[in-house]
């Protein structure tokens, strides 16, 4: 609404300028009302010529492809253009003799400059239209096309969402059927994490950000979870330093990597670790995820590439060129780590 008002306060503020600049030329010469008025035929022209251009040549023809129809309407309003002013400027001397002190009669070359005169200016006018036209609407379809952009990413980003959620749910809910087999108080104590954690997902997941003291929250949760159901043989340490824990984050955005670091980096035979950072000031969020490498058998297909990829879109979608993430297996095959730095 401001923009539409603004465009229409300098249109105005210009014709009002093109409309009083004949003054200029006729202080002090005791020109009448009526003469200026006559003397306006040039400006008003001009603002025909410019907005039968914007308004309806461009729009219609030009950006339409229609340029040979375009072109010629427009030499024929400048060919009809120019011989109303010559022949007005004519009828308004006869009327209102000049003051020969300011006024010599025109030769031939004088009135042939006056018409290429005229014939400029219209053609200046009308481009002028046409150019601020096909900006406005290069403008207009730049937006639409971002607008369009921004739609199918916040539905890819929903969707994505969506496929973390169950995906989720599934291996926790796999988790706490396991101890429900040997231990069912155990099972009973990861029935409780878990509807905390269920509180995090029906709620605070549907925004597209939340605060990090509930996303610590959740994914502390997690761990405890996962953690009743492990040996103590397996070394876990989960460490949050935040300085500010309402700083936003996207919801669920660490929990894949966890899910595969506990899913990939414990073996029944093997020492294992899983050792979880989250670190966060007013310039960055770090999550710094370390684990066992256990590497999968040929035949199990299920190794880290579970929900990175989910989670490679998510980053993209909601960081864009904020973000960095650094992944991979230490030189020495045993450790696998996963490091990822927000920036936004």
């Amino acid at each position: 609404m401001i923009k539409k008002r603004l465009k229409v306060f300098l249109h105005i503020v210009f014709w009002a300028f093109m409309f009083l600049s004949p003054m200029q030329y006729m202080r002090g010469t005791g020109t009448s009302m009526l003469n200026y008025i006559m003397n306006c035929m040039s400006p008003l022209l001009m603002m025909v010529m410019f907005y039968a251009n914007y308004k309806w040549l461009t729009p219609r023809y030009f950006v339409a492809g229609k340029h040979r129809y375009f072109l010629l309407i427009n030499l024929a309003m400048i060919i009809i253009f120019a011989t109303v002013l010559h022949y007005w400027l004519e009828f308004t001397n006869t009327v209102f003799p000049p003051n020969p002190a300011f006024y010599r009669v025109p030769d031939a070359l004088d009135e042939f400059l006056f018409v290429v005169r005229d014939v400029i200016n219209l053609m200046i006018f009308g481009t002028a239209a046409t150019c601020l036209k096909l900006s406005q609407q290069w403008m207009w379809a730049d937006e639409a096309i971002k607008n369009a952009e921004n739609a199918k990413a916040h539905a890819e980003l929903s969707n994505l969402r969506n496929q973390i959620n169950p995906h989720f749910l599934l291996n926790t809910l796999n988790n706490i059927y396991a101890l429900t087999a040997f231990d069912t108080p155990k099972a009973q104590e990861a029935i409780q994490e878990l509807s905390k954690m269920l509180r995090h997902i029906l709620y605070d997941y549907q925004q597209p950000s939340v605060p990090l003291k509930d996303e610590m929250e959740f994914l502390q949760n997690y761990i405890n979870l996962m953690r009743i159901r492990l040996p103590q043989s397996v070394e876990i340490t989960s460490r949050f330093d935040v300085a500010n824990s309402n700083k936003e984050i996207a919801p669920m955005l660490f929990i894949s990597l966890i899910e595969n670091a506990f899913k990939h980096g414990v073996s029944p035979t093997e020492p294992s670790f899983i050792h979880i950072t989250l670190e966060a000031n007013e310039q960055q969020i770090v999550c710094d995820i370390q684990n066992s490498n256990h590497p999968k058998s040929a035949d199990d297909h299920s190794g880290h590439g579970i929900g990175l990829h989910q989670v490679q879109r998510r980053l993209e979608l909601s960081y864009h060129d904020n973000y960095s993430w650094q992944r991979g297996v230490s030189e020495d095959g045993k450790t696998y780590y996963s490091k990822i730095i927000l920036t936004k």
